[in-house]
């Protein structure tokens, strides 16, 4: 084989040649054994900038190139792997124009090489990739829109049945009506109340979030009414109830169905008479406020059951929504993985631009038992394995991997005290689940087939303590 300077001259000699090279799109030049620039095409003239005149006899440096053979941004040739032998393979970088901007573009470094295997030159091909970026960022800006519109405040969806709950949302932000919003734990069901109030004419006064699971009834009753300073042991000074400080706004009590009888009569006066008495007092305080309340059991068969008032049941349902399990609208799971990831980025820093096809898959093959929360959580945990810009089947947690976890059928086919494995839910059996889980209660109540709530409300009952106890491992 000829040097590469005298295949150069040949081409020189061969203008055909260099019309043929001058005509393909893709910038052609080659470098002799010294990396100096020994062709340039017309190609490379347009996409670059620089005239051959300007690039003949200089190195690969000219271009800055960030990603060369490693050697990022230096194009060294008397570092250059490609002039060893190595061809780098088609790789993509930002190479930087005579103007002084970057173009992204494809990199392909072959070495040319005797009849003896002795390296005596290099052809480099360059492929503009600016319109295959522009077109890049406008599907990135058509996805974030497209999310943007399948979103109301922090709700995202396209399928119908979310589109529906949208619905009732606006519907019912331009009334007073009171809401019941029904749903499994973690489908979203403090947020659907939050952008009611939020897009209401209530946006401006106080939303007020009561967990009526969380409390035992005199301390819920205290905390929703108030008390005057005496009422009770402890009470040293007025107190301000909770629907009092939502005066003008709306309140939010989730967990309704577990309220006990004597503060179910309670907030039964209050949604007909719209006033309060705070406890160890008798004055009436008039209250104008909107109630929104949520609960996960169905309220109606306690109703049958005797466990909660049907007078009360009437007065909350005026209006009521379902939020759907994420089992029925998975079409939403590429949506909601793209929000999750555009949050994490955001506080981890990190660049998670894409999920692989096989971790998709295995999302929308899951069950949810814990629905939206569920995969959020998955999330959060694929970011702490993943160290590129895509997250691998490998990266999810355990239990999805193998679909290991329990359907939510097979949750429901066990009542609130007992577990997946079909043992009676015991003080002994939930310290076990919480010590596997770290004391993390949303864990655990996965692992049992239960709800959070009752996972706290066993707590509760059975003293057990809200922070994993010193000394345990």
């Amino acid at each position: 084989m000829k040097p590469m300077k005298s295949l150069i001259s040949e081409m020189n000699d061969h203008p055909l040649l260099g019309q043929i090279i001058d005509t393909i799109a893709d910038g052609v030049f080659t470098l002799d054994i010294n990396g100096e620039i020994t062709s340039w095409s017309k190609s490379m003239e347009q996409i670059t900038g620089f005239t051959a005149n300007e690039a003949m006899g200089k190195t690969c440096s000219l271009l800055r190139i960030s990603n060369c053979l490693g050697i990022r941004g230096k194009g060294d040739p008397n570092k250059c792997g490609v002039l060893n032998g190595r061809p780098t393979g088609a790789r993509e970088c930002f190479i930087r124009h005579k103007d002084g901007h970057d173009v992204p573009a494809i990199k392909n470094a072959t070495p040319v090489k005797n009849q003896a295997g002795k390296v005596i030159g290099v052809v480099e091909a360059i492929t503009d990739l600016t319109e295959l970026e522009k077109a890049r960022q406008t599907i990135q800006e058509t996805t974030r829109r497209l999310g943007e519109k399948h979103q109301l405040d922090r709700i995202i969806g396209k399928s119908d049945c979310i589109q529906a709950v949208f619905t009732a949302i606006n519907a019912t932000a331009a009334s007073n009506a009171t809401i019941l919003i029904q749903g499994e734990s973690g489908t979203g069901k403090e947020l659907v109340a939050g952008a009611i109030h939020h897009n209401s004419a209530r946006s401006k006064a106080p939303f007020i979030i009561v967990n009526c699971s969380a409390l035992s009834e005199s301390l819920l009753e205290s905390e929703l009414f108030g008390h005057a300073k005496g009422a009770f042991t402890g009470a040293v000074t007025d107190r301000t109830g909770r629907l009092e400080e939502a005066d003008h706004g709306t309140v939010f009590l989730d967990e309704i169905g577990e309220l006990s009888p004597l503060v179910q009569v309670k907030l039964l006066r209050v949604l007909q008479e719209r006033t309060i008495e705070r406890l160890g007092e008798s004055r009436q305080r008039s209250l104008d406020i909107r109630v929104i309340t949520a609960t996960h059991q169905d309220l109606y068969t306690l109703v049958k059951e005797g466990k909660f008032r049907e007078d009360l049941y009437y007065r909350l349902k005026v209006f009521p929504i379902r939020v759907p399990p994420l089992r029925e609208r998975k079409t939403d799971i590429p949506l909601l993985v793209r929000h999750f990831c555009d949050r994490l980025n955001t506080e981890t820093g990190k660049n998670v631009k894409a999920v692989s096809p096989k971790a998709m898959q295995r999302l929308l093959d899951h069950g949810w038992p814990g629905n939206v929360r569920e995969l959020e959580n998955a999330i959060e945990h694929a970011f702490v394995l993943c160290t590129s810009r895509t997250i691998q089947l490998d990266h999810l947690p355990l239990e999805i991997r193998e679909k290991a976890y329990p359907s939510r059928a097979t949750a429901l086919a066990f009542s609130l005290d007992t577990a997946t494995e079909s043992r009676p839910l015991t003080r002994e059996l939930l310290m076990a689940r919480l010590h596997e889980s770290s004391w993390n209660k949303a864990e655990a109540a996965r692992r049992l087939g239960i709800s959070r709530t009752a996972v706290w409300k066993r707590m509760k009952q059975w003293n057990i303590p809200l922070k994993k106890p010193s000394g345990q491992h």
